[in-house]
């Protein structure tokens, strides 16, 4: 048997290869939007892809499994529990299977068995693994965002994100059952979940790639509890807030993504000019720069979102997917910006320019302040300011600077009217999520603003 590892930190997402050696085809378990990364390895180890299989229907980034039916015929093994309002749909394209708990299905001689493990999401499946090669029990199992390294799903994102009233305590009472069920399984069986630490599919994941059943019935912390209404409670306190666009994927994976090959075509922008309409028309224009670097010089209306690992997350926070994107960055980079924008189902990317250049070619630069904590005190102490606080509500919730108003970064361009009217230092915990706040007041019309570099962390070391 074959086992292959992939993961995007940018999302903090696990997909995974299982092969049959003997022959020669593989399967993808939770596969991502971009599946070069499974081409080339199916390629190195003379495989041939011939399936992909969802353990639900994801909220945090688009699966591939369309591209891999398209591209290769391979099959798609997909949920058919938690009932009508949770079936896959716009499936006649492809090759499909639906599945129920219970059920088996043989890669050569893997044998997969189907478990129903709703909670997370109604129809939330997982895939136990048999190496029938070499055994007749189970090695493993493939969790998704059922069971975590450290943590379990949360069941309150269709609720908050798609407003169905009622399924948070629903899912959470499903939860505890199927834990229970969990618990039935034998120790020494690996667990194989869908994400690591940083995912918003959680609140407190590990950050090492797997588990086992044993590990986490003593360790994990949703697997202490011996009664439903504790559990509850627990499991729903201090859950993060999701990002907007966890809505938009669940109705994309529902109803099924474009294939990539069917997106517009790129356009390489050279003009300033086309640059500064583009603007004033009302498009997106997202800078990739790095926070210093914008700071210093930027053209007037963009937003700054640098390209790191936390690119993809805050993208789908402040982007508007009904609008086209356009970009501006380092050309070398593009192709890994565009497999990251796509992967959370931003698609409506039609250009891009050198940023360098266009800083250059443009007649007029904006600007903006950083300041250190000490310094933001000093301001604080002999003018009329206002410290705005764009951390989660959690982490403000845990300490922060007295008199600070709270707007989370992500709800910031919604929430535009409830920031005041005066001088503002825009804080988060270590200076980047305040650095793109602060670019997106600037985009809205709002100037008499500073950005404190350090953050909250810094503020407790240097003031209090």
């Amino acid at each position: 048997m074959l086992l292959r590892y992939f993961y995007d930190e940018k999302l903090a997402h696990a997909s995974y290869m299982v092969g049959c050696q003997q022959k020669k085809k593989a399967i993808i378990v939770d596969p991502m939007r971009n599946i070069e990364p499974y081409i080339q390895a199916a390629k190195k180890e003379d495989m041939k892809i011939v399936g992909a299989l969802e353990t639900h229907i994801h909220a945090d980034f688009v699966a591939g499994s369309r591209e891999l039916a398209n591209r290769f015929g391979s099959t798609m093994y997909l949920s058919d529990e938690g009932g009508k309002n949770w079936r896959y749909q716009n499936l006649d394209d492809f090759n499909h299977v639906l599945l129920k708990d219970g059920d088996k299905f043989e890669l050569g001689r893997l044998i997969f068995e189907v478990m129903h493990t709703p909670g997370h999401t109604p129809e939330s499946i997982s895939f136990l693994l048999t190496d029938g090669v070499v055994a007749d029990e189970p090695m493993g199992i493939f969790t998704g965002d059922f069971v975590f390294a450290g943590d379990i799903g949360r069941p309150d994102l269709i609720e908050k994100v798609a407003g169905i009233k009622g399924t948070t305590e629903a899912g959470a009472k499903l939860m505890y059952h199927s834990l229970e069920n969990f618990k039935q399984l034998p120790d020494y069986l690996q667990v194989w979940p869908a994400h690591g630490a940083g995912s918003a599919c959680g609140k407190s994941l590990g950050a090492v790639p797997s588990t086992t059943v044993g590990y986490e019935k003593n360790f994990n912390w949703a697997m202490k509890f011996d009664n439903e209404v504790d559990f509850m409670k627990a499991l729903l306190d201090g859950q993060p807030e999701p990002p907007y666009y966890f809505a938009v994927m669940k109705l994309v994976n529902k109803s099924g993504a474009k294939l990539i090959e069917h997106l517009p075509e790129l356009k390489f922008i050279t003009s300033f000019v086309e640059v500064e309409r583009l603007i004033t028309a009302g498009h997106q224009v997202i800078d990739t720069r790095d926070v210093q670097s914008f700071s210093k010089g930027q053209i007037k209306g963009t937003i700054n979102v640098p390209f790191n690992n936390s690119f993809t997350n805050w993208m789908g926070w402040i982007i508007d997917y009904k609008k086209p994107v356009y970009l501006l960055t380092n050309p070398t980079d593009i192709e890994e910006i565009l497999i990251a924008l796509r992967s959370i189902g931003i698609d409506q990317v039609l250009g891009y320019a050198d940023a360098e250049v266009m800083i250059e070619q443009a007649d007029v630069l904006d600007s903006y302040e950083n300041v250190s904590p000490t310094e933001a005190k000093s301001i604080m102490d002999r003018e009329d300011i206002i410290v705005l606080d764009v951390r989660n509500l959690t982490e403000f919730n845990e300490g922060h600077i007295e008199g600070a108003k709270h707007i989370m970064v992500g709800t910031l361009k919604n929430r535009l009217d409830e920031v005041p009217n005066k001088k503002l230092i825009v804080q988060c915990q270590a200076g980047g999520r305040s650095a793109i706040a602060v670019s997106i007041l600037k985009a809205n019309g709002f100037h008499n603003l500073v950005n404190m570099t350090g953050g909250y962390g810094q503020w407790i070391k240097e003031v209090e």
